[in-house]
């Protein structure tokens, strides 16, 4: 008889067995393919986030504001932002543009002082870097020229108000003065960054510009690129296009950007060691498993040397064995943890309950992302460790006396 039939044959036989050997595998598979997909996630919503709130892929700004950006220097702005836009449109590259100004305020309500950091947005551009629509728990948002603002979920709170109310604000000007301003409060904003819901609110850019006597300038603008890959390139055709603008700008890459970059290598190192945990755990139980499967057959390992087959066959048999419920235990794995993690891309994992106070820039709602390499990789690495793990135990068996053996308990 081939020894394959045999080894199908003892996996029947002894099914408890082959499901103690199969159930380590399966568990290990899942655990390993659900943690690089949550892995990946992560990454991936990190990224997303600092590209759309902070960073954007390639940020512009006048040449001297970040060396002074603690002082919230207005007067190193973006002079006629919109023909710098246009300029930027044009580059093929470019697929979104958001002009932004950032400032500090005192905010005024009831005879209390609170503390602001605004953003004056052209809500038509900043679509598609916000989804406003979407977050927008209450009200509208402000419309153009208007003194209206929309705050952060977290401010109103704090605050006690809600839409329809009023709010004064106090904050310096361009021209190192003082400038206040009433403004109605239009609409309430969640956003799935728990940090950005604390001391933000918006307002239009116009608005911010009358406001902080800014004329038609902008603290900073940035830019969202159909292709990432292609980031050098296009920061160099960018400052090609803005070299005549007669104003000192920068075009810097988000690599380039304060933290973000190593904060996002350091992320990255983070967890591909602790994918590397998961994997020695992984391979630590089926590797246990499988020995231990194989140490307590001893008494059979001696009777079929006594029948005749030579140590070599008894090593292939014991391999064949664990090859095929590893097989069928790592493609049942894998399945298991792809069937759980599609609909996760969709629906996502809510931690908003493990979010509250965490200043981190990653969603309360994390997607998981399947990578269908590491799965096939997960597959593979299943099978192998499983079917490899046989060999040390079984060729260590297969030298011992038959007499021996059938002795053993």
């Amino acid at each position: 008889m081939k020894l394959y039939r045999i080894a199908l044959r003892n996996i029947k036989r002894n099914k408890r067995r082959s499901i103690l050997s199969g159930t380590a595998i399966v568990i290990a598979a899942f655990t390993i393919v659900f943690m690089f997909s949550l892995e990946g996630g992560m990454m991936q919503d990190m990224r997303n986030n600092i590209f759309h709130y902070i960073t954007g892929n390639i940020r512009i700004r006048n040449s001297a504001y970040t060396e002074y950006e603690s002082l919230n220097p207005l007067n190193l702005r973006i002079k006629n932002y919109r023909s710098v836009i246009e300029k930027c449109r044009a580059y093929s590259n470019v697929l979104a543009v958001s002009p932004r100004i950032r400032f500090y305020t005192s905010i005024y309500r009831n005879d209390k002082d609170y503390r602001g950091i605004g953003l004056g947005l052209d809500f038509n551009l900043e679509k598609d870097f916000q989804n406003f629509g979407e977050n927008l728990v209450k009200g509208r948002l402000p419309a153009p020229g208007k003194r209206e603002i929309i705050l952060s979920s977290g401010l109103a709170k704090e605050m006690g108000v809600g839409t329809g109310d009023k709010i004064t604000m106090l904050s310096r000007n361009m021209y190192m003065g003082m400038s206040g301003m009433t403004f109605k409060i239009t609409g309430i904003v969640r956003f799935k960054v728990e940090s950005f819901n604390k001391s933000f609110f918006y307002m239009p850019i116009d608005t911010a510009q009358r406001f902080l006597k800014m004329d038609n300038s902008a603290t900073e603008i940035l830019l969202l690129l159909k292709d990432v890959s292609r980031l050098k390139e296009t920061v160099s055709g960018i400052k090609k296009l803005l070299a005549d603008s007669g104003q000192p700008l920068e075009v810097v890459p988000w690599t380039s950007i304060g933290t973000w970059y190593s904060i996002i290598r350091m992320a990255d190192v983070m967890y591909q060691i602790i994918a590397l945990i998961f994997f020695i755990l992984g391979s630590t139980v089926i590797i246990n498993t499988t020995m231990m499967v194989i140490y307590e057959r001893m008494r059979e390992i001696g009777t079929m040397s006594a029948m005749g087959m030579t140590g070599s066959e008894i090593v292939g048999l014991f391999f064949l064995e664990s090859f095929f419920i590893s097989l069928i235990s790592a493609l049942t794995g894998v399945i298991l943890g792809v069937g759980i993690i599609l609909p996760l891309t969709v629906t996502g994992l809510d931690l908003s309950a493990y979010m509250q106070g965490i200043n981190f820039d990653i969603s309360t709602v994390l997607h998981p992302q399947l990578d269908m390499r590491s799965t096939v990789l997960v597959f593979f690495y299943a099978v192998a460790v499983s079917s490899f793990a046989s060999f040390i135990p079984s060729r260590r068996a297969a030298r011992i006396e038959p007499v021996e053996a059938l002795r053993a308990l």
